[in-house]
């Protein structure tokens, strides 16, 4: 389905943002965003769990952003949350309470595919260029480094490291000074020191600064000039400057200089250290600040899934070069079990049940490449750890519990209710797997199958049966194994009908 507007939430750990966007043709115009300056971070206890007035602040926010997303469709939002949301403990509580005040589902994303989509919202806004370019992204809670040539990402990384937790470890009763700021300083060194080398070796020829770190840096040395010679965007020069002028001021709440905005003057002591250690660990001098960033970002990958230019794909098939899966077996099983989602109908038929299980089937045999003992467990392991751009943490679980369900005891998979529409795409992907054990092309017989109140029931000709017994023995296993979790499988054998047609 193909929507006129389009929308992205992004929960950072600094801002919420909403962006709505009018679809045009393959381009995106703006026609409504709404910022609510929560800091989610502030609110993470040092044992990692946010706290009841952060979680209160960003619930209350959804619920704003609710308002105004009222009558779009399921797949015409996305919402992603970024690295508090990524740490914090009880994670999970907040997003059951904002996902009912938002009224969508929202995916919490690993840090190197929020730089991925960093780095797709920012060449959105840039004009075309042959050379490599270097994005940088400092947020409330981590910093997004991405080397990119056109429309392609070459390098990203995340670094646990962000204007709010810096600000709030560095400077937490409002005081800056000469000491303070260098503490900063060096501990984001430090941090940028672990990837510096791959980002020099590699090398750009234009640096970028995308949010709202790289806005106001760029917006307060320009409006006081700071930059030597009048010039535009964030200079090394020009942050000492407004270093010294921080100093000077002695406190935050006493830096009132032209330029600086009250939702930013509380956190920039630590976006200003960790800027300026960005510079030194990657030898810049000079960087410009770009107008596109993680909400753009997701509103051109979302725009993307439904013009059939999903990166999830293109994950898919990269992950099947990369762990040599064999291409003709999972060709065979994911063709088989689309036909038996297909048959059960209803809401697992639906294109995205259908999308997972062929994905899942893509994949299901992955964990091969590390050992074939327990084959399935490592496929699961790797799809749940693994860097899988396009894929947020929930659909790489998802796609880990059918990989981990395809063949063995389903106990695991235990905490999946009864009437869970998981459980369908786990019959029809198992299916699939026992029905080509062979690992040929033999055509396999008419077969049925539909959900019964307490299970499935899987409807095979009597004469194939009996011409297979491997298989008759291998689905009576199948029975017990599904019993063992409270789930009913019947094997209906259909007795051949006139004229010799099973």
């Amino acid at each position: 389905m193909e929507y006129e507007t389009i929308a992205a939430v992004d929960l950072g750990s600094n801002s919420f943002r909403l962006q709505v966007g009018r679809v045009v043709g393959e381009q995106i115009y703006p026609l409504d965003s709404l910022k609510e300056t929560v800091r989610l971070a502030s609110g993470l206890t040092a044992e990692r769990q946010l706290d009841e007035a952060a979680i209160t602040r960003g619930v209350d926010a959804l619920r704003r952003f609710g308002e105004r997303l009222r009558g779009l469709d399921t797949g015409a939002v996305r919402a992603v949350a970024t690295n508090t949301l990524r740490v914090a403990k009880n994670a999970s509580a907040f997003l059951t309470l904002g996902e009912a005040a938002l009224g969508f589902s929202i995916e919490v994303i690993a840090g190197r595919e929020e730089a991925r989509l960093i780095y797709v919202g920012a060449i959105h806004c840039l004009p075309p260029a042959a050379h490599r370019r270097l994005i940088v992204d400092i947020g409330g809670g981590s910093t997004e480094f991405i080397i990119g040539r056109k429309t392609e990402p070459l390098l990203t990384e995340s670094l646990y490291m962000g204007c709010v937790g810096y600000t709030l470890r560095f400077f937490p009763d409002d005081r800056v000074d000469k000491k303070r700021l260098r503490e900063a300083q060096v501990a984001a060194a430090k941090e940028i020191g672990l990837i510096a080398h791959n980002y020099r070796a590699l090398g750009w020829k234009e640096a970028l600064g995308a949010s709202g770190t790289a806005r106001t840096l760029s917006d307060l040395l320009e409006l006081n000039r700071l930059n030597p010679g009048g010039m535009a965007g964030i200079t090394r020069v020009g942050m000492e400057k407004l270093a010294a002028l921080f100093v000077k001021a002695g406190s935050i709440r006493n830096f009132n200089i032209q330029g600086v905005r009250p939702d930013r003057q509380p956190v920039l002591p630590g976006g200003l250290a960790i800027m300026l250690a960005i510079f030194d660990e990657l030898g810049l001098e000079h960087m410009q600040y770009v107008d596109g960033a993680l909400r753009q970002g997701v509103l051109y990958d979302l725009l993307g899934r439904y013009q059939q230019h999903d990166m999830r794909d293109v994950t898919v098939r990269e992950f099947r070069v990369r762990y040599q899966v064999d291409g003709e077996q999972a060709t065979r099983v994911r063709q088989t079990a689309l036909r038996l989602l297909e048959s059960l109908g209803g809401e697992a038929a639906q294109e995205t049940e259908r999308q997972f299980l062929a994905w899942a089937a893509d994949l299901h045999e992955i964990g091969i490449s590390v050992a074939h003992n327990g084959y399935h467990k490592h496929g699961a392991y790797m799809l749940t750890y693994a860097d899988m751009p396009g894929f947020s943490k929930k659909d790489q679980a998802r796609l880990a519990a059918l990989v981990l369900g395809h063949r063995g005891r389903l106990e695991r998979l235990t905490l999946l209710p009864a009437d869970n529409i998981g459980w369908q795409r786990i019959f029809c992907l198992r299916l699939a797997v026992l029905l080509h054990r062979n690992r040929d092309e033999r055509a396999l017989p008419e077969l049925g199958v539909k959900t019964l109140s307490d299970g499935f029931q899987l409807e095979a000709p009597q004469t194939w049966l009996d011409a297979n017994p491997w298989t008759r023995m291998a689905l009576r296993e199948e029975t017990e194994i599904w019993a063992q979790v409270g789930i009913r499988l019947k094997v209906k054998a259909l007795a051949p009908q006139k004229g010799g047609r099973a």
